[in-house]
């Protein structure tokens, strides 16, 4: 079996945010979030590191972080374009929204030909969450009649904001921890250790636990997966183009859902008590440049990453 890849969805360049959240350094030496992902996931036992961008943020890209990280470990890139859709299928007038995170995914399509785990490139994962899928995607090929995933769970009161509403995957799972559904809630609010959401712009509220496993698109899958995506796809623009065609997305959770229904996969759900960071807004950035300089403090992470 090839060994484990990651691949990393940077095509999204953090609209909330309002700019190019990826080349924001956190670390005392210039540093960004997904330095500190490529350490991560480089110690865990990942090798190769692929990149799916925009060809329009090409050149940028690669000379804030491809060029750098190409230094410590294999880079390769994928992109995301709106046009790469299967035979037959032309881009809606006016569409300018990206297609999806499993659209992303399917970037890389030509380039992965093993399993891979998934992450944001605006996130902060912590070491625990990268061991783990990295040591289940080694040992757990598919199986016949079954593929095997993985996704690392966090704990809801670890991911969310002082600064605003965040959405988030709330996860069910069965009791030998395999996912039985992922559901998706858009507005989450912190609410002491606890959090709660709405979704009727907040006339009413539900409380949500803080220790509640939420997916933060960690994922690990098999070469499988893009082949059924990848299959899937076109019954999906069919209905978005006809339902919503300037912005329907081809989401990954809801692929890995129809595989679950189908009886086609399981997905383990891996746990992770690391706390996640991210700049989802501006004011955020702050607190994690603190947590970054208290976690070099107590020795996780080398004052310069890459000595350079």
């Amino acid at each position: 079996m090839n060994k484990p890849v990651l691949v990393v969805m940077a095509a999204g360049m953090g609209s909330r945010y309002g700019g190019l959240k990826q080349i924001d350094p956190v670390g005392g030496h210039g540093q960004l979030i997904i330095d500190y992902s490529i350490y991560d996931a480089r110690r865990a036992g990942f090798e190769t590191v692929v990149f799916v961008i925009k060809h329009e943020i090409e050149e940028h890209f690669k000379s804030a972080i491809g060029d750098r990280l190409s230094k410590v470990i294999n880079v390769k890139y994928a992109y995301q374009q709106l046009d790469d859709l299967p035979a037959g299928y032309t881009v809606p007038e006016g569409r300018e929204k990206p297609w999806g995170t499993c659209h992303a995914i399917l970037a890389a399509r030509e380039v992965v030909d093993g399993p891979f785990a998934v992450v944001n490139a605006d996130d902060y994962y912590g070491p625990e969450g990268f061991k783990k899928i990295y040591d289940y995607l080694e040992s757990h090929p598919d199986q016949p009649g079954c593929y095997e995933y993985a996704m690392v769970g966090y704990l809801l009161g670890n991911t969310v904001t002082e600064n605003g509403h965040v959405a988030r995957g709330i996860c069910e799972e069965d009791g030998d921890n395999y996912l039985t559904r992922v559901t998706e809630r858009t507005h989450i609010e912190k609410d002491g250790a606890d959090a709660r959401f709405t979704e009727d712009d907040g006339a009413t509220w539900t409380h949500l636990p803080g220790g509640t496993i939420v997916s933060m698109n960690l994922w690990g899958f098999t070469r499988s997966f893009l082949d059924e995506a990848q299959a899937r796809f076109p019954a999906f623009l069919d209905k978005a183009l006809q339902e919503n065609p300037l912005k329907g997305e081809y989401f990954l959770p809801s692929v890995v859902t129809q595989l679950l229904e189908e009886g086609k996969a399981r997905v383990k759900v891996l746990r992770s008590t690391d706390k996640w960071y991210g700049v989802t807004y501006r004011e955020d950035k702050p607190v994690v440049v603190k947590a970054i300089a208290d976690m070099t403090a107590q020795g996780l992470y080398p004052d310069n990453l890459w000595g350079v």
